[in-house]
């Protein structure tokens, strides 16, 4: 029964500590919600995911048009401009814009839009 007992504890503390590392490759919007640690490299707010502003984006017939100026995302120095294809956005878990700038704020690794209602 000792046995038993103590294998049960080594798994629990191992899905504790896997999850604990697991969370740990992203961080949380402001609003609270938690980047998908493939988008999210950076480890604290200011990292490599913010949420952007709406007036930076725009619906084409076929994707987002999102130009980000400086100030916008915490990586961001100069203008940038970048097409996200319909389909390829990832929906929000606030609302909001946000985006994922990874290596360098010239390559967007992720963009999350707010989910189309109605």
């Amino acid at each position: 029964m000792a046995f038993k007992s103590l294998t049960a504890s080594a798994i629990l503390c191992a899905a504790i500590l896997i999850g604990l590392l697991v969370r740990s490759d992203a961080h949380q919007a402001s609003s609270g919600w938690t980047y998908p640690p493939a988008c999210c490299k950076g480890q604290k707010s200011g990292g490599d995911c913010n949420a952007i502003p709406s007036s930076d984006v725009r619906k084409g017939p076929h994707g987002f048009s999102v130009i980000i100026h400086p100030g916008d995302h915490a990586l961001v120095t100069r203008n940038h401009e970048f097409f996200v294809p319909y389909g390829d956005e990832i929906p929000s878990g606030d609302g909001e814009y946000h985006i994922c700038l990874h290596p360098t704020e010239d390559n967007l690794n992720c963009f999350f839009a707010p989910p189309d209602i109605g």
